[in-house]
């Protein structure tokens, strides 16, 4: 049971994550470096992942979200720049469609946490934010609560709220550490 409420936990943050990822590459100061911390964050996280979601230290076949939200980022950053250089938007479409394959194609060679999904949505979020939450969802529709996640991203008034930035950075790694160290104690 406790397993199934973090699952359904995880499911509503994805989209929320996701979503400000976006938001983020938009309203940074430095797009280098915000994608350099969630490099690192992605390497600092990967141990404590794998033991929480693999019970070992080391799992390839399986690839923390800081991963997932830096290949996010680097497929919208890429977007976006060629937004600017491709006149007409039937090119850019079909150009940023082919650019949304190749990077969902590279999540899942990475084996990526949420795969393909996640460049998926964040291109969704990019691109229409306000249908990106209904559109975001049916992407991912097998993730039942992920709906939750994807209302909740209806609700930004596009304010910057209070920021703790290395608490909410080091949160992720230290919440997976403590579950993980929990189920090699328990044996679970």
């Amino acid at each position: 049971y406790l397993s199934n409420i973090f699952s359904v936990l995880g499911r509503i943050a994805f989209p929320i994550f996701v979503f400000f990822i976006v938001e983020g590459f938009f309203k940074t100061k430095n797009r280098k470096k915000y994608l350099l911390t969630l490099t690192v964050f992605g390497v600092i996280s990967e141990v404590p992942f794998d033991m929480f979601t693999s019970k070992t230290f080391f799992n390839q076949y399986w690839n923390n979200m800081m991963f997932t939200l830096a290949l996010c980022l680097i497929t919208i950053w890429i977007i976006d720049t060629l937004k600017g250089k491709i006149k007409g938007k039937v090119l850019w479409y079909t150009v940023s469609i082919i650019i949304v394959i190749f990077s969902g194609l590279s999540a899942m060679e990475l084996s990526l946490d949420y795969d393909y999904h996640a460049v998926v949505v964040a291109y969704i979020f990019y691109d229409k934010p306000l249908l990106g939450a209904g559109l975001g969802y049916l992407s991912i529709i097998k993730e039942l609560y992920s709906c939750l996640g994807f209302f909740m991203t209806l609700t930004y008034n596009g304010k910057r709220g209070k920021q703790y930035k290395w608490f909410n950075y080091l949160f992720y790694p230290a919440h997976i550490l403590i579950l993980g160290i929990l189920r090699f104690y328990l044996n679970i």
